[in-house]
């Protein structure tokens, strides 16, 4: 048996690797059309990239033509170097750069020589092209924005880098993809597939024809459009309230999770981003390392939430049954938890149960109610793990899972924490009394807070929020559609709410009242301290505020967060209220808070903090210099310097 085994094994992989051969030879000649690679050219057929749309069908972002020049090396033969550059506007160094750079890539494959070259340009081109072999040109669709916000939202589009190109074998050099925004969250669905077109040259170069009379050619396929749950014109709103600010606005849509507005401040106009200009625009904005356009403050910045985190401390505080309604709390202008320690108060005073508590928002209270959640248990370690898991439970603390490529989790503590921080043990409910009111180790960014308040309107649940509504022909992710229950019974979210209610009716949001709209609301102020000089310097307070409305049947929840903006009635409040007037209505009687907020620059604050970079300075010097110096200045470079502009507002 063993005699016959070891020759049949033999045999046996000997016809497999025989058959393997013939089938590779002879049946499939794909392996040809690669060995012949020198006798073939390879075209592509770039299909344009999908549409977008906002949540009511308006057109937010569409294409506009452009063309490449690639160049295959080992194909230049007897070229005008002179003329060629004189025609591209390019110099003698750069075209030598471009050259050695695709050889590096190939001498025989094509690669980009010059990108995204405008109609006039092509035209130009096209006339002399015979002239330049190894030269062609490669039409492609480059976005073309309908509107000048939303920038964070979009992203943008760049070219691949050869560590992608080494990792997907989809793309090759030349490709463009989708960076930043919704562009990379579905670059898949909104690039569509391009089509590849095999061509026949013969021993002189010369095109005859189709490879195998087009037997391996695919048709290129154009993206799918895609419907953004965005609400352009809050969007747009949005924006214009935050000029001069800095800071971002988060609007959420409850019953579903839909994002309908998502503002940073400061920011850009996408268009600055497309054409030969993207990459030094780019690095313009990349290198301002101060008021940070390219950094969106609505989904990375972390802040200490302040006193909207008191909706919070009361919920869990209900949840375990250490206060109740009638639960009355004394406030002297504050209260002492401890020996020598004190905690202010900027309320009225004297004994407060929790209705009045919220709307007067009351430090005394709600560290009182923090504590003795705390103290409940034997053990504050166990007893910090309640309550952190009953937080989180809101989606706090973690990535959110929305299909936006950037984010933080912001910060909830826990057992863990305070045992990095006090390692030897020790510590109690009072070493941590300041989480009940948003400080202390707890950081949110605005999208939680966002969903914060979402998931107080819809009473103890919340979808994942997302910024897609709908796909042509597919389905969104299911995660979208599935409910997430806090651990918080619902029957405690009525009188949290009653409270909120009343911030608006009798407390610190009063005078933002918008007549006929029920709103319910929570202000808040956030200690902020920035390094100076070296200095741990106390700035002016962040401005913050949370809000969803109606009160009945909520359709907008909404957070806003101004940077050293003061107290959180003062500018994040009228921000809110103005907000959600131009959802519900879609026209605002609030004219004076509108005025006012219009008008209201915190650029003084800012620069405290160095203002603007002096690499942007220079820059914008620049800019202007070469506007006014030209007759005739091409739209994308008047753009930018509105737009940079715009930036440092």
């Amino acid at each position: 048996m063993r005699k016959v085994l070891l020759p049949s094994l033999i045999i046996i992989a000997a016809s497999l690797l025989v058959l393997r051969i013939f089938y590779l030879q002879v049946i499939d000649d794909s392996f040809k059309l690669k060995s012949d690679n020198n006798a073939i050219k390879i075209k592509y057929d770039y299909p344009e990239r999908g549409y977008i749309y906002d949540r009511n069908g308006k057109l937010l972002v569409s294409n506009q033509a452009s063309y490449d020049i690639m160049v295959i090396p080992r194909e230049i033969n007897k070229l005008d170097t002179i003329e060629f550059c004189e025609l591209l506007n390019i110099t003698k160094e750069d075209f030598i750069k471009k050259i050695e750079k695709a050889k590096i890539y190939s001498p025989r494959l094509p690669s980009v020589f010059l990108t995204q070259l405008n109609k006039i340009e092509f035209a130009a081109f096209q006339e002399k092209i015979r002239k330049f072999e190894g030269f062609y040109f490669q039409k492609r669709s480059l976005r073309d924005y309908e509107v000048n916000y939303g920038a964070n939202i979009f992203g943008f589009i760049t070219q691949v880098n050869e560590n992608l190109i080494a990792k997907n074998p989809y793309y090759n050099s030349g490709d463009l993809i989708g960076k930043q925004g919704v562009e990379e969250s579905y670059e898949e669905i909104l690039r569509g597939i391009k089509g590849v077109k095999y061509i026949q040259k013969d021993k002189y170069n010369r095109e005859i024809g189709s490879f195998k009379e087009g037997k391996y050619d695919t048709i290129a396929v154009q993206g799918e459009d895609i419907h953004l749950s965005i609400d352009a014109e809050i969007q747009k709103y949005g924006e214009e309230l935050m000029i001069n600010k800095r800071g971002g606005i988060v609007a959420i849509e409850p019953k579903s999770g839909e994002i309908l507005a998502l503002v940073t401040a400061p920011s850009y106009d996408p268009s600055i981003l497309v054409g030969r200009q993207r990459s030094k625009n780019y690095t313009l904005l990349y290198r301002d390392s101060i008021a940070k356009p390219l950094y969106d403050r609505g989904l990375l910045a972390e802040y200490p939430p302040g006193s909207p985190f008191k909706i919070l401390t009361g919920l869990v505080a209900l949840q375990e049954g250490v206060i109740n309604e009638q639960t009355s709390v004394a406030c002297n202008h504050g209260f002492s938890y401890a020996r020598g320690r004190f905690m202010r108060c900027h309320c009225h005073g004297g004994m407060l149960q929790l209705h009045r508590g919220i709307y007067e928002s009351c430090n005394a209270f709600f560290g009182t109610s923090y504590m003795k959640t705390i103290n409940k248990y034997v053990k504050p370690s166990y007893a910090v793990d309640v309550w952190s898991n009953h937080v989180k439970s809101f989606g706090l603390g973690q990535f959110m899972g929305y299909d936006l490529p950037t984010g933080r989790k912001g910060n909830i503590p826990d057992s863990k924490t305070y045992k990095r921080i006090y390692p030897n043990g020790g510590w109690r409910s009072t070493a941590i009394v300041s989480n009940a009111i948003g400080q202390g180790e707890v950081l949110m960014t605005p999208i939680q807070l966002a969903n914060m308040m979402a998931t107080i309107a819809n009473k103890g649940y919340y979808y994942t929020p997302h910024i897609i509504k709908k796909i042509e022909g597919k389905p969104i992710d299911k995660k979208f559609t599935t409910k997430h229950v806090t651990t918080i019974n619902k029957k405690y979210f009525k009188p949290i709410i009653d409270g909120l209610f009343d911030v608006y009716n009798l407390g610190t949001a009063y005078h933002l009242k918008v007549e006929g709209i029920d709103i319910c609301g929570k202000t808040g102020t956030a200690e902020n301290f920035a390094k100076i000089g070296g200095v741990r310097t106390q700035l002016e307070d962040h401005s913050i505020f949370v809000a969803f409305a109606p009160k009945d049947n909520p359709k907008i929840a909404i957070a806003v967060m101004v940077e050293n903006g003061g107290f959180g009635a003062t500018i994040a409040g009228p921000i809110a209220s103005l907000m959600i007037e131009k959802y519900l209505r879609k026209k605002i009687t609030r004219t004076d808070l509108e005025t006012r907020i219009l008008s209201k620059s915190l650029q003084g604050q800012y620069a405290k903090l160095g203002g603007l970079s002096e690499t942007v300075k220079r820059e914008m010097k620049k800019q202007d210099s070469i506007v006014q110096s030209k007759t005739t200045t091409s739209k994308i470079n008047k753009d930018t310097v509105k737009s940079i502009k715009k930036v440092t507002r």
